[in-house]
């Protein structure tokens, strides 16, 4: 049995980039069924695949498991534009059968509001200051290249996976305050439109906590954390991490993925974690 949620939501998918987790996150959303799929942003990396990016059978098969949810739960499916797919711009809004793409959107539930946006729009750099927003892309892209590096060593050595690019990103006080004040930023602007919360995703930091009286929900991302958040029927939010999920209690596997493969993977499942550091304790020994 699939366990049920009212709506699950993902984003920063970054599909058509080497960073992308494909497998990870159709293999995800085959353990659950929900009544809401909301994608918010980011799904497609456009940036990239202008640029040196490519699509693989992988990114295709996201795409089939979410219609397959359509099609067998009649799940209703929201894609939300994010300063990554900002071509979707040109055919907002849509709306086919069950698939609707939005610019943002507002979603109630049990007596809530929540104003759902990727939360590019909040941040002045990739709104207003194109240039440097490609520029940081180029050096995030090259910090996840050396991320795959370390842990592809780490693997070989039987240690856990370490995110080295959050652990950079925790480091830098630039990066911490940064974050800091989008978050207080979106939860003014849940206030403002009338909202109990603001769900986001954009900046790759997973988060559930109350900024003000303002439930504030980020699903993280599918390039470093693997999380998405789900809500429950009475209305709770949960994150959920993906490599904390035990596929091999759930009974549901991917066809596409060998035995061997599998048993690798469930191994992994076992030692992986993302814990954030304290301030004074270093990284693991990468190699």
């Amino acid at each position: 049995m699939k366990t049920h949620f009212k709506t699950i939501v993902i984003s920063d998918v970054h599909l058509g980039t080497k960073g992308s987790k494909a497998k990870e996150v159709a293999q995800f959303l085959k353990q659950y069924s929900c009544e809401n799929l909301i994608l918010n942003g980011d799904i497609i990396d456009g940036w990239q695949l202008r640029k040196s990016g490519s699509w693989k059978r992988k990114h295709t098969r996201f795409f089939n498991r979410m219609l397959k949810m359509i099609e067998r739960d009649n799940t209703k499916v929201f894609y939300l534009r994010g300063n990554h797919d900002d071509f979707l711009d040109q055919i907002l809004p849509l709306h086919i059968g069950n698939l609707s793409i939005l610019p943002d959107m507002i979603y109630e539930s049990n007596g809530k509001k929540y104003f759902i946006t990727h939360g590019d729009i909040f941040d002045s750099v990739t709104t207003n200051l194109r240039w440097i927003a490609y520029l940081g892309d180029i050096g995030y892209t090259f910090l996840l290249w050396l991320n795959r590096l370390v842990n592809y060593h780490r693997r070989k050595r039987g240690l856990p996976y370490f995110s080295l690019s959050q652990y950079i990103k925790g480091k830098v006080k630039s990066a911490v305050s940064y974050i800091d004040q989008y978050e207080a930023e979106l939860a003014k602007m849940a206030h403002a439109k009338g909202c109990d919360g603001i769900i986001c995703g954009h900046i790759h930091k997973a988060e559930n906590r109350n900024i003000e009286g303002i439930e504030y929900l980020n699903s993280g991302d599918w390039v470093e954390t693997m999380s998405a958040l789900a809500e429950d029927e009475n209305g709770n939010w949960q994150l959920i991490y993906y490599n904390e999920i035990d596929f091999r209690h759930k009974g549901i596997r991917d066809e596409n993925i060998s035995d061997d493969t599998l048993t690798n993977r469930y191994q992994d499942l076992k030692i992986v974690a993302f814990e954030k550091l304290a301030s004074d304790q270093k990284p693991p020994f990468l190699f």
